[in-house]
């Protein structure tokens, strides 16, 4: 019983220092965000992305703080070696849980630029959360069905991309397009493990409309040996142990530049390049679950 009570005890005051440090990194986001938005200058621009960058930064910071606090276990992370926070980057990972983003901006933190990720356009609405992902450019997707919508988040992404290019980025897309459960496993008949199908739609456009700045991609296998946690888990200081491998890609010229709404033979490259590599995750995951 004493447990329990320490857990949530845990996990109010982490929740506590969350809401706080989301709410006044948003607040402080504000003024440059207003600034750039009116002052469209690219000297203006840059000046306050940097800012900007810098506050994200911060958040991670402090929540990677109090995640260590409350989850002493030691992670057993590898392959972050030769990193640069000055570089361009495009990262890949299968998707467990709601933990997952925070696990990555962990690991990565200080090590390559701050961490975007495509959102549901509704997502922008989201109190707090919504204006401050507005202000670091996290691009908005529709995500509808239709060549129409896909057209519109293609332009989208490549917008973002001309903005992502002015200062050092980092990408990051979750190839099955949600997170793994028993039952979508099932439902979908996927001829994987331990991961869903990928979706090649993010990732591919991604690289056809910024392929070329990107350093690599950045290919991470996340796993929980004991329990899949959800983030109360984190919270409350129930996450058990995590381990990472990070895999650096080159990648490959035939996947880059290409118009993945109406070119079949570009969407078919890049299909195959993930799919090799979700078959070896496949394989990394099944060992890694065995060595635990």
């Amino acid at each position: 019983m004493s447990s329990r009570i320490l857990a949530a005890l845990r996990g109010v005051l982490a929740s506590l220092l969350l809401a706080i440090n989301t709410l006044v990194v948003a607040t402080l986001l504000v003024p440059p965000a207003l600034a750039k938005l009116l002052l469209r200058f690219p000297a203006v621009r840059r000046r306050c992305d940097r800012v900007m960058n810098a506050l994200a930064s911060g958040w991670v910071a402090v929540n990677n703080a109090w995640i260590a606090a409350n989850n002493p276990e030691p992670w057993d992370v590898r392959g972050l070696e030769d990193l640069d926070p000055r570089s361009w980057y495009l990262v890949s990972s299968n998707h467990r849980s709601w933990v997952d983003i925070l696990v990555l901006q962990r690991i990565f933190h200080g090590r390559i630029p701050f961490l975007k990720f495509f959102l549901k356009q509704e997502l922008i609405w989201v109190p707090v959360i919504g204006l401050a992902w507005w202000a670091l450019d996290f691009p908005f997707m529709q995500r509808g069905r239709g060549r129409g919508a896909q057209a519109n988040d293609l332009e989208t992404t490549r917008e973002a991309c001309r903005r992502f290019k002015l200062i050092p980025t980092t990408v990051i897309n979750f190839v099955e397009g949600s997170r793994y459960t028993v039952a979508k496993h099932a439902a979908q008949g996927s001829p994987y493990r331990h991961l869903l199908k990928p979706k090649i739609g993010g990732l591919g456009t991604a690289l056809a409309a910024m392929g070329e700045q990107f350093e690599a991609l950045l290919d991470v296998t996340i796993v929980y040996p004991r329990h899949t946690p959800s983030f109360w888990n984190l919270l409350s200081g129930q996450l058990g142990p995590v381990r990472v491998r990070v895999q650096r890609r080159e990648i490959p010229a035939g996947v880059l530049g290409g118009d993945p709404t109406t070119d079949k033979a570009y969407r078919q490259r890049v299909a195959d390049w993930i799919e090799q590599q979700w078959r070896e995750k496949d394989q990394l995951i099944e060992e890694l679950m065995q060595e635990a």
